[in-house]
């Protein structure tokens, strides 16, 4: 089922707690020191937050839009496609409990890094994958993890590395998405063919539900 014609039927449709805003999991991702910051476009910033946002070390996980030619895009702009942007989510991470490499290395994991067309049933400029880098190290770990990928995918990876831009939160209604709507969300997923298809490209070392 295409997120677009989910959110015409089910946009607002509370079907649980978001289990992020318990007392156990803020202690679980309150930082032991300073932050860093990572930005990816993984198709549907549903599935791109809900896949990394309760990874140890992880301490926050924002969807948004990224890589465009408008300031404080709408989704209704981003999905039109016309401005740009890509979905993607902005990790702040524990660089103490995590590195950027395993970071990346689990980002590739989640999505289809050989389709150029945008994510699953997703279809479009802004479902297109990329990572976004902030400095000369991101890049080169980014372009590491990116070759190890390719390895493994038998050369096969498209998804490109880009210099970082301003990042637009999403609207109130997406973020934390999965949690907050468990059925809705499933219905999207499963629909989508997400996790079958990560299966087939990724086999064992795939990060699929």
């Amino acid at each position: 089922m295409h997120k677009r014609l989910l959110l015409s039927a089910l946009l607002l449709a509370a079907c649980g707690q978001s289990a992020s805003n318990s007392a156990e999991a803020q202690a679980r991702r309150r930082p032991s020191g300073p932050t860093e910051t990572a930005i990816f476009a993984g198709g549907c910033f549903w599935s791109a937050e809900t896949d990394i946002e309760d990874v140890p070390g992880v301490v926050s996980a924002v969807s948004g839009y990224t890589g465009g030619r408008i300031a404080n895009p709408t989704y209704e702009q981003v999905s039109s496609e016309t401005t740009g942007h890509v979905e993607a989510v902005r990790v702040t991470f524990d660089p103490a409990r995590i590195s950027y490499a395993a970071l990346v290395h689990r980002f590739f994991r989640t999505i289809d890094p050989t389709d150029g067309g945008g994510q699953f049933c997703d279809r479009g400029e802004s479902y297109h994958t990329a990572i976004f880098v902030q400095n000369p190290a991101q890049a080169r770990v980014a372009a590491a993890e990116k070759a190890d990928a390719n390895r493994v995918l038998r050369g096969r990876v498209v998804t490109p590395i880009r210099a970082a831009a301003p990042f637009w939160p999403a609207e109130a209604y997406h973020q934390d998405y999965a949690r907050r709507n468990p059925v809705a969300y499933g219905l999207y997923r499963r629909g989508c063919g997400r996790d079958a298809r990560l299966r087939a490209v990724w086999g064992a070392q795939a990060v699929a539900h």
